[in-house]
């Protein structure tokens, strides 16, 4: 029998519901089941008689984040911010009985801040990890601008969790769990409420930008943490795209615990403790980075002088997969993605119409893009999301990078808010 599709929207007004009082013990029993191989330790600084209701931020390395932030905030229930995917994947009721609010990424969701809004009212705690996607090479991403601005309307303490070994034990280019990392975490009350109506909307995103930055390989080296799986560079090849030698893009390639270009057969050695050592033969050795990312750093550098020099445009194949709800997802087939200086273009049919339409995604609208180097086994894909569906986008040809997409969208839309402070500054 054919599976019904799908097609009404989420319903994003729904009010959030509360975690279920009798799923609490058996959740914070999963969590510490499956934090016990990484000996989690959890810091917790000026939380002495905090009481909610207040806000967290949290960072995001990976779905460990989800069992470490309850214990946490032991022995308070809370709210969290969870993309539709995780719903569709779990079961729409499980989620809401876990507390989750379902959101789409990067999109302006004024239902999701009324949501936010209900809980803090009603004294509850609210959980959001604002970068909105896992870390690619274990780096804190951009933080919008907005943080401060939520701060404010909220007007509760505003609670940070730094947490570190999450993608160390399991890496979004290859989520398969290594046995050596340790976790660790950190969780503060960075604002008072008093402290919160004294500092600006800039202070504040100042301080939680600084609480909430991460560098896990220089974490891992300086604590001397060996991962010694023999597949432990696998999927770096996502990330790390570019060949620092000859320049060629999409031709790195990763076996056991080495990186390679296929190009040039210039090769690293990723060590136990996460740095990469060259071991080219002949003349051309020592090429490259050993401090990971900084070569991923080396990349944005290279997308921005694309785009900088007029050079930077993606028109791909694609196929394309929408969610619209929490209940299934929908094969639109084959499509085209279009990226430039003036967004995304995303042309394709939708489910059940003939004709073609070509959606449009201002450079101004996104500061970021999620990402996915293996989504659900199908590849890399990024999504672009309106409020009513989410589109998953796999390549059908070559030239398509997750990461560097990422890096080109990042930049455009920084240019973009230049180009308009300029503007603005000549006017007065």
């Amino acid at each position: 029998m054919k599976k019904k599709i799908i097609t009404t929207p989420f319903d994003r007004h729904r009010e959030p519901p509360k975690q279920n009082l009798f799923f609490m013990p058996l959740i914070w029993f999963l969590c510490w089941l499956l934090t016990r191989s990484g000996r989690l330790k959890i810091h917790r600084e000026r939380m002495d008689g905090l009481k909610p209701p207040f806000l967290v931020l949290g960072t995001h390395h990976a779905f460990m984040d989800f069992y470490i932030t309850p214990l946490a905030l032991f022995p308070y229930r809370a709210n969290y911010i969870s993309e539709l995917e995780g719903f569709e994947n779990f079961g729409e009721w499980l989620y809401r009985q876990a507390g989750c609010l379902g959101t789409r990424k990067f999109v302006n969701d004024i239902a999701l801040v009324k949501n936010i809004k209900r809980v803090i009212d009603r004294k509850g705690i609210l959980v959001l990890y604002p970068e909105a996607r896992y870390a690619n090479v274990g780096t804190s991403s951009e933080l919008p601008e907005s943080v401060g601005k939520l701060a404010k309307l909220l007007d509760v303490p505003l609670v940070t969790i730094n947490m570190h070994g999450n993608y160390l034990q399991s890496p979004i280019w290859n989520l398969k769990k290594r046995r050596g990392a340790r976790l660790e975490t950190t969780i503060t009350q960075l604002f008072t409420r008093e402290e919160l109506h004294a500092a600006s909307i800039e202070e504040i995103n100042a301080q939680v930008r600084d609480t909430l930055a991460y560098d896990e390989y220089e974490w891992q080296y300086t604590n001397q943490i060996r991962i010694d799986d023999a597949w432990r560079a696998e999927g770096l090849e996502l990330v790390l795209y570019q060949c620092p030698h000859c320049v060629s893009e999409f031709r790195m390639q990763t076996r056991g615990a080495e990186l390679s270009c296929g190009v040039c057969r210039s090769r690293w050695h990723m060590t136990e403790l996460g740095r990469l050592e060259s071991i080219t033969d002949g003349p051309e050795e020592n090429v490259g980075f050993s401090h990971i990312p900084d070569w991923y750093e080396w990349q944005r550098a290279q997308v921005i002088r694309e785009i900088d020099e007029g050079r930077y445009r993606l028109n791909i194949d694609v196929h394309i997969e929408s969610l619209p709800n929490a209940k299934n997802f929908i094969d639109l087939g084959a499509g085209r993605l279009v990226h430039s200086r003036d967004g995304f273009s995303l042309t394709f049919k939708e489910y059940g119409e003939d004709m073609e339409k070509t959606l449009h995604f201002a450079p101004s609208s996104m500061f970021s893009i999620h990402t996915e180097y293996n989504y659900r086994g199908k590849g890399q894909c990024v999504t672009l999301s309106t409020l009513d569906n989410t589109y998953f986008i796999f390549p059908l040809g070559l030239g398509f990078n997750a990461t560097k997409i990422q890096f080109a969208t990042e930049y455009i839309y920084y240019s973009y808010k230049m180009a308009i402070a300029k503007r603005y500054s000549s006017s007065l």
